[in-house]
């Protein structure tokens, strides 16, 4: 089967997730966290790397259907054969100590022979497991990794391949259910789950959760699922948001832009924030915020624009060769050496994540405006140097707009504190020159008056997506002249079929890679936002209309897509793409219909 990325939906517990194909396929998972190696990689590779399908027999291709239940992440795949039909239903339950994949098997009518293939593969792929049994189990040891399975009512299995298999017949209304779990090898087995009781408590954990969404708007379904994501997304001991629970997914078929996105990144900070609290997520907000705190604590001179799941900075990049990467696509990277770049914008990130959390009404921490102050007294310096930019360029430093523009953020959201809160100190007027300095520089040398313009770096040509952010920052006002200039020559230059690409990627890239990639989602998103800011309302919701109906058939959404293969790209799902989908929901109709 050509497997395409949306072929994939994913279940989790909120501290790993896995992702299951189309063909009843559990391709990828990570235990015990998003960012560990994972024990089933064929998704970057082949069977040979580790997988667990469970199937119809003499299935040989997709499901008739799925679909999650309503508001949960509890996944079901229906078959239909000759002999009759079949449900697979497929979570992780929230752990207590141990990770768990359930996979429930139920008989809708007739009588139907599944077929169980495990493959597991420690190491990202590498290594395969010494197998036996033990008290009902099969149990798989390598190293420091240990997987038990079992299946309860118990069903004959055997080695082959070196792979564990298992056949049997479920009739109606018959449920078989497999449960699959991960400890250190060298602690003694965990403690049982049930798997049909693990199902109905999950159903009901996720409803509840879900009820809390305060938005009730058009194409609500896709905001609650994009929630839904963010929160599977997230590593609950610590509060982080993984950009992403995948590695290596190409930006390009038979590019090189394929990066490992299980890390947590500042940029995401203020439009994560925001979603979570507009829709009435505010525990979640808090959390996410107090992640924040921990992960930059330090230097200011030190601040990351990523961090691993509990705010860890050392994050080095190698490459698997072993690994083929998805449709052939490689090198396989693990870690992410964007980590040592230095991006301006995240620091006003955080300055605008604080501000947020402060305007939302989130529990105060007395430790927030002393690092305000610290990031400010950095940046009276640190301002005016080239970055990386928002988008982790590889060729070389520049002076970004866009960098800029979110340090003239960080001036105006501390002087705005200042303004407004009188027991805050701080250095008010010294701000404010410093607020008016960078707007005065960014319009003289980020802006080309010939074709009423921001451009992506100081005496460039080149435009970037992210100069649509500029009146959502405040920098300037929707009606200005050179916002509205900026939005046209970006849909112009940028646009891919209706779409945006984040910037020009070809030869004279600024990340400074060969070859190309796909339409970038969020900055589609925003520019809906854009277009709704500026009082073009029609055009933002057919916008917004076409963008929703790029999520696969469960609602998910990759970093990019592809509208000429029409097909997603990029590592999946992607927080980054849903937090715009949220986002814009929330500003095309959240004053309408929030509740």
């Amino acid at each position: 089967m050509d497997r395409r990325i949306e072929d994939y939906a994913i279940i989790g517990d909120e501290q790993t997730a896995a992702l299951v194909g189309r063909d009843g396929s559990v391709d990828w998972l990570c235990l015990p966290r998003f960012d560990s190696a994972a024990c089933f990689a064929r998704l970057l590779g082949d069977e040979d790397n580790g997988y667990w399908r469970l199937a119809p027999k003499d299935a040989t291709g997709p499901c008739a259907r799925r679909g999650y239940r309503r508001d949960t992440l509890v996944l079901d795949t229906e078959w239909e054969t000759p002999q009759g039909a079949v449900r697979v239903t497929d979570l992780m339950p929230q752990r207590d100590r141990a990770p768990d994949l359930v996979r429930v098997v139920e008989g809708l009518h007739g009588s139907v022979t599944m077929h169980s293939a495990l493959r597991l593969r420690f190491d990202y792929g590498s290594i395969v497991p010494w197998v036996r049994r033990a008290d009902g189990h099969r149990v798989a040891v390598a190293g420091p990794d240990s997987v038990w399975l079992r299946s309860e009512p118990e069903v004959h299995s055997w080695g082959e391949d070196f792979g564990t298999h298992a056949e049997f017949t479920v009739e109606a209304g018959e449920k078989v259910a497999f449960v699959l779990t991960w400890h250190p090898s060298h602690e003694p087995r965990p403690q049982l789950v049930n798997p049909y009781k693990s199902v109905n408590h999950s159903v009901s954990d996720w409803r509840a959760w879900t009820a809390r969404c305060r938005y009730d708007g058009p194409h609500r379904d896709a905001v609650v699922r994009s929630l839904i994501t963010l929160k599977a997304l997230t590593y609950k001991p610590t509060g982080g948001i993984v950009a992403a629970p995948t590695t290596s997914l190409p930006e390009e078929i038979g590019g090189v832009r394929n990066w490992d996105y299980r890390y947590c990144w500042l940029r995401d900070s203020t439009l994560t924030l925001g979603a979570l609290a507009s829709a009435g997520y505010v525990e979640e907000a808090e959390a996410w915020r107090d992640w924040l705190l921990r992960a930059v604590a330090g230097d200011p001179a030190d601040l990351q624009i990523m961090y691993g799941l509990a705010g860890e900075r050392r994050l080095p990049e190698y490459e698997l060769p072993w690994l083929s990467g998805f449709a052939d696509t490689a090198p396989v990277r693990i870690g992410n050496d964007a980590v040592r770049q230095l991006q301006l914008d995240v620091y006003g990130e955080v300055m605008d994540s604080l501000s947020l959390a402060r305007s939302a009404g989130l529990h105060s921490r007395p430790d927030i405006w002393a690092l305000q102050l610290a990031l400010m007294e950095f940046l009276r310096t640190a301002w005016r140097q080239p970055d990386e930019g928002l988008w982790e360029v590889r060729g070389g430093r520049r002076q970004f707009v866009h960098s800029k523009v979110m340090v003239w953020v960080a001036a105006d959201r501390a002087v705005r504190a200042l303004e407004r809160y009188p027991q805050l100190e701080g250095d008010l007027d010294g701000w404010r020159a410093m607020r008016e300095e960078v707007h005065r520089e960014v319009c003289e040398r980020g802006y080309d008056p010939e074709r009423n313009t921001f451009t992506q770096s100081y005496g460039s040509t080149e435009l970037d997506a992210a100069l649509l952010l500029i009146p959502r920052t405040g920098f300037l006002p929707p009606d200005d002249p050179r916002v509205l200039g900026t939005i046209e020559a970006i849909r112009a230059e940028l646009g891919h079929n209706g779409l945006l690409r984040r910037y020009s990627a070809d030869e004279t890239a600024v990340d400074g890679l060969p070859g190309g990639e796909g339409a970038f989602l969020v900055c589609s998103f925003w520019l809906a936002d854009a277009l709704h800011a500026t009082g073009r309302r029609k055009e933002a919701e057919e916008l917004f209309e076409r963008l929703v109906g790029l999520t696969n058939d469960v609602g998910l959404l990759a970093e990019e897509y592809d509208p000429v293969a029409d097909r997603q790209l990029g590592n999946f799902p992607q927080a980054f793409s849903h937090i715009g989908l949220v986002n814009t929901a929330l500003a095309l109709y959240g004053d309408e219909t929030a509740g």
